[in-house]
């Protein structure tokens, strides 16, 4: 059945997708962003979409500001369900640790408590978390057994340790937690008349919904931009060595969006984390997979030892079988997924580079 949705940080690398999917499925979708520019800029977007007359727009430039929500969350017809995706996840753009932790957590209780006071017909809220809230940052990368997280699992960061780390990923990383934490307090202590979903994606990667708004490779998301520094900027070569791994958890922006969709009409998703995670995957492989996918292009993408691809015995994974088993969620293949975006990457360089 459609249903009247509200979507916030809807300009959003994820969002983008999951307005899609929502408007594909029939729904009727309010987009919350920032400002009027951001706003043009999505209607741009999806103007070729079929469904548009089904989209309209709410400008909330402040998602922390006290009733902040409240103009956005008003409508005829009635919101049945909220998905709440506005968070800063852009390294380049915040200068300090608090600019991370405070947005994250008070937009979120913000919402919630917008959502008791004028929209009383929503039952779902669908928060956007991350692996981070579940993940233990310090805990070793290989073990024996391997560690598998699930659901069960939380980051251990403290607000004080969080908030004079000196590396500004620690404060990101903790800004998931306590925004997650904030929002399952919030129903445990308030009762309100809807329930929670949280979707707890790893790293994710994957074509743009439109990647003609991007002007240059800087003004990409932030995991695809990674993506573009380690593997295509100018400068690289085939001797240029493949960065070392990080969070080698991944999974598709497409199949990150599908999970918040099913979990919209999925009865059996109330009260559930779902950890997002397609597989594991080390720099090499997808160093790999790059250059088969710009064959033309290998001089200048790292080649490292392709045939050792393999990330080491006992590295950690993530369990994500309850969005399979519940919410029935597939996964592209990790060359779907990477070949797809590095197509992308190269055509906004080349864009970037004409101007």
């Amino acid at each position: 059945m459609a249903q009247r949705v509200l979507l916030t940080g809807a300009n959003g690398f994820i969002a983008q997708h999951i307005l899609s999917q929502l408007l594909e499925a029939g729904h009727s979708v309010r987009a919350v962003v920032r400002s009027q520019a951001k706003a043009d800029q999505l209607r741009g977007s999806f103007a070729k979409d079929v469904s548009l007359q089904k989209l309209d727009f709410a400008l909330v430039p402040d998602i922390t500001a006290p009733s902040a929500f409240d103009n956005a969350l008003a409508s005829k017809p009635p919101f049945d369900t909220v998905l709440h995706t506005a968070s800063p996840f852009n390294y380049r753009q915040v200068t300090n640790n608090l600019e991370f932790l405070e947005p994250a957590q008070k937009g979120t209780v913000e919402i919630l408590q917008g959502i008791t006071r004028v929209a009383p017909t929503v039952k779902r809220v669908i928060l956007t978390s991350s692996i981070a809230s579940v993940m233990d940052f310090s805990a070793p990368k290989e073990t024996n057994p391997a560690k598998i997280y699930t659901a069960e699992d939380w980051n251990p960061t403290t607000w004080e340790a969080a908030l004079s780390a000196p590396v500004i990923n620690t404060a990101y990383v903790a800004s998931k937690k306590f925004a997650e934490k904030a929002a399952w307090d919030f129903i445990a202590q308030q009762n309100p008349g809807f329930d929670l979903v949280v979707i707890n994606p790893t790293m994710v990667y994957g074509p743009l919904y439109d990647p003609a708004i991007f002007g240059s490779p800087q003004e990409l998301n932030q995991s695809n931009f990674g993506l573009w520094n380690n593997f295509l900027r100018p400068g690289l070569s085939s001797s240029s060595p493949v960065p070392a791994n990080t969070l080698h958890l991944y999974a598709d922006v497409r199949d990150v969006a599908r999970a918040h969709v099913l979990s919209v009409t999925t009865p059996e998703a109330s009260g559930k984390r779902f950890i997002i995670s397609a597989d594991r995957i080390s720099n090499q492989r997808i160093a790999n997979i790059f250059r088969h996918a710009l064959k033309d292009l290998k001089s200048r993408i790292p080649k490292g030892e392709p045939e050792k691809e393999a990330l080491p015995e006992g590295s950690y994974g993530a369990d994500s079988s309850p969005a399979k088993n519940i919410l029935g969620l597939t996964f592209h293949s990790a060359e779907e997924t990477f070949a797809q975006i590095a197509k992308q990457l190269l055509i906004i360089e080349e864009r970037s580079s004409n101007n």
